[in-house]
């Protein structure tokens, strides 16, 4: 910053006056309307990936009394995969997917009566209140899609 001593017209000198850099004019920020654009993918289940299951399972969920854990132990009475695994591959688990991803258990077990599969049971545990609450999120959607309600018991 310098200083300069400024002569009035009248020829008197005035008090010293201090001058800066002028400052560039400041534009007006316009707000930038960003849109995202979410697709919103189907809640399923799949034994193989890829291949939506339609049968609606029984879900049983039990809790831990600290909340930190729990398991849920979905029943398939008859599923659809039983007429289409020999064609399309083997079951390698039981995999939920939705908007947030994928969550998946190996747990699977095929029931058989008298020689012939008849019900699939898979068991997902959820060791901590995170695992909890993200299962809890998928079923909500699962359940709204397929029109499900929740009862406790």
């Amino acid at each position: 910053m310098s200083l300069i001593k400024a002569q009035l017209s009248s020829g008197s000198v005035a008090a010293p006056a201090a001058f800066s850099r002028a400052r560039p004019t400041m534009r007006p920020q316009v707000a930038r309307v960003q849109r995202v654009s979410q697709i919103c993918l189907a809640t399923t289940l799949e034994f193989i990936k890829g291949i939506s299951e339609p049968t609606i399972p029984d879900v049983k969920l039990t809790r831990s009394r600290d909340g930190a854990s729990g398991i849920a132990t979905f029943v398939f009475e008859n599923p659809a995969i039983f007429e289409a695994s020999s064609e399309l591959g083997d079951i390698t688990g039981l995999y939920m997917t939705d908007d947030e991803g994928e969550i998946t258990t190996v747990d699977v077990q095929a029931k058989f009566v008298n020689g012939k599969p008849s019900k699939i049971e898979a068991k997902y545990v959820m060791r901590s209140s995170f695992e909890w609450e993200r299962f809890m999120r998928f079923m909500e959607r699962y359940a709204e899609e397929k029109g499900l309600g929740f009862a406790k018991s």
